[in-house]
């Protein structure tokens, strides 16, 4: 194997704008001095899942649900394999990653729905209590995410962190995709501009 283009732009862009938006908005989640910041970068995390949802279907190879979403028994195979220190390396993500990444997205959505209906006083404190324990739920979700993140560079001996940087993992050649698609970032950035100035307004 050898070190291929595997994510294109619009996934890392994604990735590290929902880490920075979902980090920024935990941190100012009690202080009401922040409370724009908090609702600016909550609508960031909103937007990006948003706009991955559509790129799960029409994105690059290893961008697309059907490249990594699999059923209970692959999952459950892949644990078990983990468990034995002996897990099976997957060019893109791998079948327990794939389900964190739905989950994350998935929380991502409702949490920030929940929010902007919260900053908009749409409800009453069932919806406080409502967003809040969707974004413990994420945050439990994305702690995990780091452990097989974590768990998953030093049983493969690879770099997962910097491959999110960089978008070349270990694989075939055939395995690489052709293009890092920056117009399609174009866009996702764009989108996110105008989705988290609209939903913090």
């Amino acid at each position: 194997m050898q070190k291929i283009l595997i994510w294109d732009w619009p996934v890392r862009i994604g990735h590290w704008l929902m880490v920075g938006g979902f980090v920024t908005a935990w941190l100012t989640s009690e202080s009401e001095n922040f409370r724009l910041v908090h609702a600016w970068a909550g609508g960031i995390v909103l937007a990006v899942a948003a706009f991955r949802l559509l790129w799960g279907i029409v994105g690059s190879r290893h961008a697309r649900f059907a490249s990594f979403v699999r059923g209970p028994q692959a999952v459950l195979a892949y644990l078990s394999s983990l468990l034995r220190l002996q897990p099976a390396h997957h060019t893109g993500h791998n079948p327990a990653g794939g389900w964190a990444i739905v989950a994350l997205l998935g929380l991502g959505i409702l949490t920030g729905i929940s929010g902007w209906a919260n900053y908009n006083e749409l409800g009453g404190h069932w919806l406080e209590e409502l967003h809040e324990g969707l974004a413990a739920g994420m945050l439990t979700v994305v702690i995990v995410h780091l452990a097989g993140v974590l768990s998953g560079s030093l049983m493969h001996g690879e770099n997962l962190v910097q491959a999110m940087l960089t978008g070349r993992k270990a694989g075939s050649p055939e395995e690489a995709i052709p293009s890092a698609r920056p117009m399609a970032a174009a866009s996702l950035l764009a989108w996110v501009i105008v989705a988290g100035w609209w939903l913090a307004s």
